[in-house]
């Protein structure tokens, strides 16, 4: 498979992050996104509520400018890191609060790291390496509505 040179920075990063205990929702140069950006967290001035896909002026200026962090715009960014919050269960209230899962371990944190993921494969229009569904030659099936 082919990849991109963000993608497989991005990858080896996060990577590394997880494998080093360094990968943390809840520190903007730790979160998804911090690593990626080499842990730093001028990202978080590109949107008003972290968690939330809707840059703010700031933001709305970089991508109009098709400013790129890394490889990726202001608004990539910002939907690898809701990926990996909802992947690591958080939730966004209407209010735009971000509650944190009652109990976080290691395996909700794989799952949001498998999420960010799935999310840079989307991104770069590339098959999703997470998805194992053809190596056990399995198809989800629909539930039959009654």
């Amino acid at each position: 498979m082919i990849t991109s040179i963000r993608f497989d920075s991005a990858i080896n990063k996060l990577y590394n992050a997880f494998h080093n205990n360094t990968l943390n929702p809840e520190d903007c140069k730790q979160c998804a996104v911090g690593n990626i950006l080499d842990n730093k967290d001028s990202w978080q001035h590109l949107t008003d509520f972290h968690g939330t896909k809707k840059l703010n002026y700031l933001g709305l200026i970089h991508q109009n400018l098709d400013r790129k962090f890394n490889g990726y715009t202001p608004l990539e960014l910002l939907q690898i890191e809701a990926a990996f919050l909802k992947g690591c269960d958080y939730k966004l209230t209407p209010s735009r609060r971000l509650h944190r899962p009652k109990h976080f371990n290691d395996t909700i944190l794989f799952n949001g790291l498998c999420k960010v993921v799935s999310q840079l494969c989307t991104l770069d229009n590339i098959e999703n390496v997470m998805d194992c569904s053809a190596l056990f030659k399995f198809e989800e099936q629909l539930e039959p509505q009654s």
